[in-house]
């Protein structure tokens, strides 16, 4: 271990969403350039340029930081960024958001295919892996460093760069030696179990122009949430809750959402209520990450090489991530065993080389995912009005002016969703010499990716309803696109997509079977130009089109085509709905096209200082509705299609080197303006499905900030820290309906988040087996104020702010390390998530107190 990280290592530990660059550290010495604190060379720009001289809010962590803040997965990273949030609950279903461009709660469960496309865009190396609904969680396996791009990246990267980028760079087969390295660690968490995790790497040289590199992994996260016991029944429903009942969020509950009103006599219901003592549980949500990556490069000459990448990885985790806050901490009921299997195998290439003048690169990659999960759904209850229709005998579902008498059998509702997501992409671009006057990057990209979802939502009770006829339960279904199963008299004889021909099994009462498809394609293209010795100018274009489609269908077993029913449906022919010349007026697609800009002025008046100012624009593509067509309250109508939302940023940036080379100071201010806020709405007065609009313009304004200090007066002593500030608005309402309010703050953007940092380091005296230690300590601060999950009312909580605590303290050796670290030290409850869409707030919290060791052995 060095004994100066230099600015990089803390610094980027300290996390910094900034306008300006963390460094990260590097292989160099400061010996070697006489620097105290050293910098790294990103991609950002998609060239290779030291960080510090580029006029691009990128944040980097370097592989020691990375392994400093025993960095492993999704949400180890993103905690560590002031500026970067996260939204959803759980490993492989988090979305990324930057500088509080975000509109809503992800409810990744039931809503992968009507998702929103992510505004902020995740590679790993060159491939592109944000995908509707849910990001891949990748895990932390032998990186170089991980990139945060903040702002607009729409010029370089694309549709989803709207809010900024994240890019996990692995570390590539070395032509230079054998290398191998092994990592272990052993942890405990407060009120939680034991987790375990172990890593290996190995570089092997197989010829002179030939080298491969794999690394494998296995590791298992204890739970800490507690399954504890309790009952529920159909009496909780909205149906049967009296009109003016104020939601748990304070929001009355109005006449669409209320069956009955006060005073209805129910005294005559045998109500059956769910119990959950069966499957009562501590620590509940074990997680496993386990896969591998291999990679081979090959240089053909000194000008050419190619290196081709197979990831491999699969998720197995149990429960929930999410806590109820009227029940004791990390406490919550549930009917349901919950788990998730999230598995994805990759193939990416890279062939780089030079084409006279210029450096060409082309890049591709196939990813296959399939995801399956079983979800607890009992929680619909609260908003779902028709549900009693499904689980209750007749006598109570259409009361006739008597009192209700009758069976509501047992609310324990589930949905077993079945995922498959295929895509591929390419990508072919060139780079004029960088050390020209005028220089440029330019080149094509083009993706194709297909997700499939079949989402059963099963409610046990609905199998046992008795009918005034004396028939028990629901015929069998099939989906709307069967061709046996639609009848020619309702509009619907086009056929379509189904992943099952049917019947539904047992027990499910509403199935989507979707198939979703978003094809990209795009030109882009920027050029510098040195105006003098200390200034230039940056222009940037993108040209894209974009075309999403949707398939399948979305029905109900309540009006049974082979029941007594007059043949009538009860659902939407996806298919159907948004096929070519459609009876709807629905197109056939979401469709756009158009051009983004970007414009940089950069000075610098010394080799230490640099300002710049950037215009950008980003923007995210559109999609299609399910429900779409379907009216609610007033006048307003869920839009076929959702049409793109764009952003125009104004920043001006600072990156600055101090006193030698001892004080790093970086920093930027902006202001965003947003057209047509895409959002997701669950709103069961207008449709019981989620579906998606244009629901707001917008304002964000921020400044962000980071500095590194590595006082020559301390040697070994180095002080980080950062912040972010945000200001955001909604400008204007585009939706007629309440759900959206003007002048409320955007969702996931804290007023204020920051950390800071001091890592100090000093030699032994003592060595071991001729080996010469250093020892170190680093404690952190994280701290974040408050915040909104959502800009829908009934579907918004407050998540309050936080203040957390860690340390790492170890001793190193040449090619050994061994760590104490604690996490969350003071076990604060910290609401880093929250999810209000079914009328109970369901709150993540950071994982408790966890205090371990880590080992590590290199070769």
């Amino acid at each position: 271990m060095k004994k100066l990280f230099g600015g990089a290592s803390l610094l980027t530990i300290g996390a910094i969403v900034s306008a300006s660059p963390v460094m990260a550290q590097t292989q160099e010495t400061a010996a070697q350039d006489n620097r105290r604190l050293n910098t790294v060379t990103v991609t950002a720009t998609k060239r290779s340029e030291s960080a510090q001289d580029i006029p691009v809010t990128v944040t980097a962590l370097g592989e020691q930081e990375l392994e400093q803040l025993g960095v492993k997965n999704f949400t180890d990273y993103l905690v560590q960024l002031p500026g970067v949030t996260a939204g959803g609950s759980g490993p492989g279903q988090n979305t990324i958001y930057i500088r509080g461009l975000a509109s809503t709660t992800p409810n990744l469960t039931v809503a992968g295919v009507a998702g929103l496309a992510p505004n902020v865009s995740f590679y790993l190396d060159e491939q592109p892996l944000a995908q509707p609904g849910r990001n891949l969680d990748v895990y932390a396996a032998d990186l170089e460093r991980v990139e945060v791009l903040s702002g607009p990246q729409g010029t370089l990267f694309g549709a989803s760069s709207q809010a900024g980028t994240v890019r996990l760079i692995t570390n590539k087969p070395s032509l230079a030696g054998f290398d191998a390295n092994f990592k272990a660690s052993t942890s405990f968490t407060e009120g939680g179990e034991m987790s375990n995790s172990v890593e290996a790497m190995l570089n092997i040289p197989v010829t002179d122009n030939f080298a491969l590199r794999g690394v494998v992994y296995n590791d298992t996260q204890g739970g800490y949430i507690d399954n504890v016991g309790g009952t529920l029944d159909v009496r909780q429903s909205a149906r049967f809750r009296a009109e003016g009942t104020v939601r748990a969020n304070g929001v009355p509950v109005n006449s669409d959402r209320a069956g009955f009103q006060a005073g209805d006599d129910l005294s005559g219901v045998n109500f059956i209520a769910a119990n959950n003592g069966t499957i009562v549980e501590d620590d509940i949500n074990d997680t496993n990450y386990q896969g591998f990556r291999l990679s081979g490069l090959y240089e053909f000459n000194q000008d050419w090489d190619l290196l081709i990448q197979h990831s491999q990885q699969s998720i197995e985790s149990d429960g929930v991530f999410f806590a109820d806050p009227e029940l004791d901490d990390y406490d919550i009921v549930r009917f349901t065993p919950e788990e998730i299997e999230d598995e994805f195998h990759s193939t990416a290439w890279t062939l780089e080389g030079r084409i006279g003048f210029l450096e060409a690169l082309y890049t591709g990659a196939y990813t296959e995912r399939t995801t399956d999960q079983i979800v607890d759904y009992s929680d619909y209850l609260f908003v779902g009005q028709y549900l009693p229709y499904y689980i209750c005998d007749y006598d109570v579902t259409y009361p006739t002016g008597a009192a209700p008498a009758g069976t509501c059998y047992a609310p324990n509702l589930s949905v077993n969703s079945h995922s498959e997501t295929e895509v591929q992409t390419h990508e072919l671009r060139f780079n004029t010499p960088s050390e020209n006057r005028w220089r440029a990057t330019f080149g094509a990209f083009y993706s194709d990716l297909e997700l499939a979802e079949r989402n059963d939502f099963v409610y046990p009770g609905s199998t046992q309803v008795v009918y005034t006829d004396g028939s028990v339960g629901f015929a069998p279904n099939f989906p709307l696109t069967n061709a046996q199963a639609t009848p020619g008299d309702v509009g619907n004889e086009t056929q379509g997509y189904f992943s099952e021909p049917g019947p539904f099994p047992a027990g499910v009462i509403f199935r989507n079977d979707v198939l979703r498809t978003d094809k990209q394609l795009g030109f882009f293209g920027e050029t510098t130009f040195d105006v003098s010795d200390t200034f230039a100018l940056t222009f940037g274009a993108r040209y894209y089109d974009i075309e999403v489609d949707l398939e399948g269908s979305a029905n109900s077993s309540f009006f049974n085509l082979f029941a007594d029913t007059d043949q009538q449906v009860f659902g939407t022919n996806i298919s159907a709905q948004y096929a070519p010349n459609n009876p709807f007026g629905a197109p056939d697609k979401a469709e756009t096209d158009g051009f983004i800009y970007k414009l940089t002025g950069e000075w610098t008046p010394t080799e230490d200082l640099l300002f710049y100012a950037t215009y950008s624009e980003g923007f995210r593509a559109g999609l299609l509705n399910r429900p779409g067509g379907a009216n609610g309250p007033g006048s307003y109508t869920v839009p076929f299609e959702v049409d793109t939302d764009e952003v125009k940023n104004y920043e001006a940036g600072w990156k600055t080197e101090l006193f030698d080379n001892s004080l790093r100071l970086n920093g930027a201010a902006f202001f965003i303006d947003i057209e047509g806020l895409q959002t997701t709405i669950f709103d069961p007065s207008i449709v019981n499905l989620f579906f998606s609009d244009n629901a707001a313009d917008a304002e964000l304004m921020g400044i962000e900030g980071d500095f590194t200090w590595a006082p020559a007066s301390v040697d070994g002593l180095t002080v980080a820290g950062a912040f972010s500030i945000l200001d955001s608005e909604i400008t204007d309402v585009l939706v007629p309906t309440n759900d959206v309010v003007e002048g409320s703050e955007l969702a996931f953007a804290p007023s204020f988040q920051g950390n800071l940092r001091v890592r100090y380091e000093w030699d032994l005296e003592r060595e071991i087996a001729g080996q010469r230690m250093t020892a170190h300590v680093m404690p952190q601060l994280v701290f974040s104020d408050d915040s909104v999950s959502d800009i829908v009312e009934i579907n918004k909580t407050d998540l309050e702010g936080y203040v957390t605590l860690g340390a790492t303290a170890g001793v190193t050796g040449d090619n050994w390390g061994a760590e104490l670290f604690a996490t969350n030290i003071t076990n604060e409850y910290a609401e880093i998530s929250s999810d209000f869409v079914f009328d109970r707030e369901r709150v993540t919290p950071l994982r408790p107190r966890t205090i371990g060791v880590r080992l590590s052995y290199s070769y």
